[in-house]
């Protein structure tokens, strides 16, 4: 399933010809582990898990992960380039969702894929009623930071560490949704 091009609030979503944007379905369950894998071993220091602990998941887990989230897959043509996941954190309020497991392929970076996949999520988000979208982004990522604020996003004050890199700084940024 397609999902669309993008949402009014954060304006036009571009992206290069032959970019679809999909919702993550169990069919396409080894698809996005690949995806995931990559993503940790591209950026490791983004994410709050490891390659070393994901890849030795079994298969059931994958599957299972798919029915606690909501999570797209960019491809370009056949290719997966990019993945983002709406998490609801069981301590969260039910009206908000967290911004998980963002990333672009190095090759895709800088033409719009990021966009439409975030356009994608904060679509899901407003459909299901929620008021609010939150992240986390390591404090050394301006990229990610200024993509971020480029939505929308703004800084809360709430910060943490990564807990398997102590050494990395994340700050929470939130997306207030338009009811």
């Amino acid at each position: 399933m397609t999902e669309p091009a993008g949402d009014p609030a954060l304006g036009p979503a571009p992206g290069p010809p032959g970019l679809d944007v999909v919702r993550v379905d169990p069919s396409i369950w080894q698809v996005n582990r690949a995806v995931r894998l990559a993503m940790l071993l591209d950026t490791p220091r983004a994410y709050g898990s490891t390659f070393q602990r994901e890849v030795a998941f079994p298969d059931e887990v994958w599957v299972q992960r798919m029915a606690d989230s909501a999570g797209w897959l960019a491809f370009e043509d056949d290719l997966p380039v990019g993945s983002v996941t709406s998490f609801h954190a069981p301590d969260q309020p039910a009206d908000e969702t967290y911004l998980v497991a963002m990333w672009v392929a190095s090759h895709a970076r800088g033409r719009g894929v990021a966009d439409r996949l975030v356009a994608a999520l904060v679509e899901h988000a407003r459909a299901a009623g929620l008021r609010r979208v939150t992240l986390d982004v390591a404090d050394d990522n301006p990229r990610a930071i200024g993509f971020y604020e480029r939505l929308g996003f703004t800084r809360t004050g709430r910060t943490g560490e990564l807990p398997h890199q102590p050494t990395v700084t994340e700050f929470e940024m939130e997306l207030l949704l338009a009811q």
